[in-house]
């Protein structure tokens, strides 16, 4: 019978006493909360992402070394050039907002009279530029016959630091590279009929951006190893990648914090708009472009476009440099600047020429009327017109 009657006697000394602890110690509680209250400040510091653009780096103690960097690289081209490709460094001004883009321009020697198809090539590393490690393969395409436009898009290195702090991930960086065209169309050489794009990595992700747009002019495009899903790639590479890019002035703030712009900033969600050839290639070693984010763009590819894309995975290719697969078909020998071919390699631009070789050929060579043979079925003979009997 005891039990019972201490309980309540004990109840209510509790409750008579509650208003003199809390009065005790009111001034000494902490303020309400919302959410968890952090005690590890390290992990804290480490996790933080600011949107504010003031916070946005720029290339700060490096800039010197960069345009010392660039400017060796303007002087290896010219130099390595000369008696090989007509080479010149040229700039435009981007449709976005009149920026100007400085950019190489390659082309053949000789001119064809008739005009040659022009390729827009796009560098990728974001804040980076179009480096020497590049000659091999810009030097086999002025070979083909192909004219090449390598647009430092802003963000690019050795540009100085403003152009540097310019960075628009996803956003006018893909107008300063469509803007391009603009000086093509100044050339005479240029067969406007035939233009292609193609990039590595970012590069990839700006060519697929633009062969997404509406009524944009090329043809075809090849996207090698491309960044495709802002969304899942700023949350897979985590706070020291996404500090790079949130603080942006187009973006401000994590993808969370702004679906609508970064869905309208990432390839894969576009694809359903992709009405011209693509090439895509991708590798499972790659540690830079994840292939679980890469096998979202094939996949997606092969299910909405199967009749435009021309997709192919390497299985853990021969790493190139930097490691990882994320370079396999762009291998150069340092010392000798001459590609450094692997079977995945070789095979890899072998398709390339293929794909743009015959997706950019003279539309005079194309079939006029694919309705003609139902009107005189001697034109469907496969050794040409019949002859009238």
């Amino acid at each position: 019978m005891t039990r019972y009657v201490v309980r309540p006697l004990l109840t209510l000394a509790l409750l008579a006493a509650l208003p003199a602890l809390s009065s005790a110690h009111a001034q000494d509680a902490p303020p309400p909360r919302r959410g968890v209250v952090i005690t590890d400040t390290a992990r804290a510091r480490a996790l933080f992402v600011s949107k504010d653009p003031a916070d946005l780096a720029g290339c700060g103690a490096n800039c010197d070394r960069d345009i010392k960097a660039r400017m060796a690289t303007d002087s290896a081209y010219e130099a390595r050039a000369k008696g090989v490709v007509d080479f010149k460094k040229v700039t435009y001004k981007s449709r976005a907002d009149g920026l100007e883009i400085p950019a190489y321009v390659f082309a053949p020697l000789t001119k064809n009279p008739a005009g040659h198809a022009a390729l827009v090539w796009v560098h990728g590393g974001v804040h980076s530029n179009w480096g020497l490690g590049m000659w091999p393969f810009v030097r086999e395409a002025v070979q083909k016959g192909y004219v090449v436009i390598t647009p430092n898009y802003r963000g690019s290195t050795g540009y100085g630091n403003d152009f540097h702090r310019k960075i628009d991930y996803g956003g006018m960086e893909v107008d300063d590279v469509y803007s391009s065209i603009d000086y093509l169309k100044t050339q005479p050489f240029v067969d406007m009929d035939r233009l292609g794009m193609m990039g590595w990595s970012h590069g990839g992700f700006i060519t697929s951006l633009n062969l997404t747009r509406e009524g944009q002019p090329f043809r075809a495009g090849a996207a090698m190893v491309p960044v495709t899903n802002l969304i899942f790639r700023l949350s897979d590479h985590g706070p020291s990648y996404q500090r790079d890019y949130a603080a942006e002035e187009g973006i401000k703030g994590l993808p969370f914090e702004n679906v609508p712009e970064y869905i309208r900033r990432s390839p894969v969600f576009h694809l359903e708009k992709l009405n011209v050839p693509l090439l895509a290639h991708v590798a499972t070693n790659d540690c830079d472009v994840y292939f679980r984010e890469n096998q979202q763009f094939i996949y997606t590819l092969r299910a909405l476009k199967p009749d435009l894309a021309e997709t192919k995975i390497y299985v853990n290719p021969p790493q190139g440099g930097g490691g990882c697969g994320h370079t396999f078909n762009r291998r150069v020998n340092a010392s000798s600047t001459q590609s450094d071919d692997t079977p995945e390699q070789i095979d890899s631009w072998n398709r390339v020429w293929t794909f743009f070789e015959w997706n950019l050929r003279p539309k005079s060579v194309l079939r006029v009327d694919n309705q003609e043979w139902m009107r005189d079925p001697r034109l469907a003979s496969p050794r040409g017109p019949v002859p009238p009997q």
